[in-house]
């Protein structure tokens, strides 16, 4: 995928996991959701600059932004040649690289025939959906719950959930709808066990098919690099790597103690 198409997506991006605080900053945008989601903490450098001395400028900027919202800096940086400078510098100020993740896409939508009506479809989260995605995926307590549920809500999305034979919710996912023909797959969860019943394949075939009914021509998805389980089931379904990201996270000036 070229840098335009690419620069689009990462438009996309922003646009389905919106932090609940943004501000611009020289081509960085800076956000922040109470520490709710790497991703909606963290700086977009959607122009990461070239210039040395104008980026360690940003930088400073930066830190001291998240510092005041008692935050530490994190940076989501692609891994292309136009964030090379920015990556020098936060290397040579020793940021941490960490959770690498693939941007998956797919051109037309699902060939799985018919409906599966099994599959809930839903327009919001129900507390079911949000109880288990949040189980797998989930860091903190309530009130990070709710601002999580914030994130997910200022984006127009579908949600789906599959029950076991049971009837307990198995697996989840989300198909969020910025703008423009392109959804955005996320929030993908399954009950750890209830893996390896065919819940996700699911769950991805109907969000592909509810797409296709709205008239959407592609699709991305973000699945962290390690996650071989995963990659495979979206490889199956055939979505092909366009890019891949890192975030980058200041070290602390100086270690914690237990006091």
């Amino acid at each position: 995928m070229g840098q335009e198409p690419m620069t689009r997506l990462e438009e996309l991006m922003d646009a389905a996991w919106p932090a609940a605080e943004r501000e611009e900053s020289g081509g960085w945008m800076l956000r922040a959701a109470s520490g709710v989601t790497q991703r909606a903490n963290s700086v977009w450098p959607r122009e990461p600059g070239a210039d040395p001395h104008r980026l360690l400028a940003a930088l400073r900027e930066a830190r001291l932004w998240y510092r005041n919202r008692r935050l530490p800096l994190i940076f989501q940086v692609f891994e292309d040649p136009c964030s090379a400078p920015l990556n020098a510098v936060l290397d040579e100020e020793r940021f941490t690289r960490q959770s690498e993740t693939l941007v998956l896409v797919r051109v037309g939508g699902t060939e799985s025939p018919g409906t599966d009506s099994g599959v809930e479809i839903s327009a919001g989260p129900s507390p079911e959906w949000l109880r288990l995605w949040w189980s797998v995926d989930g860091r903190g307590d309530d009130a990070a719950l709710a601002a999580a549920r914030g994130i997910l809500e200022r984006c127009p999305s579908l949600y789906a959930l599959v029950r076991d034979d049971d009837g307990r919710p198995a697996a989840v996912g989300r198909l969020a709808l910025p703008h423009g023909g392109t959804g955005g797959l996320y929030c993908m969860a399954t009950r750890p066990d209830a893996r390896r019943n065919g819940h996700a394949a699911r769950i991805l075939q109907a969000l592909l098919r509810e797409g296709d009914a709205r008239g959407l021509g592609s699709y991305w998805l973000l699945v962290m690099a390690a996650n071989a389980g995963a990659r495979e089931l979206y490889a199956r379904a055939g979505f092909q790597a366009a890019g891949r990201y890192l975030y980058r996270q200041e070290r602390p000036k100086r270690h914690l103690t237990g006091c």
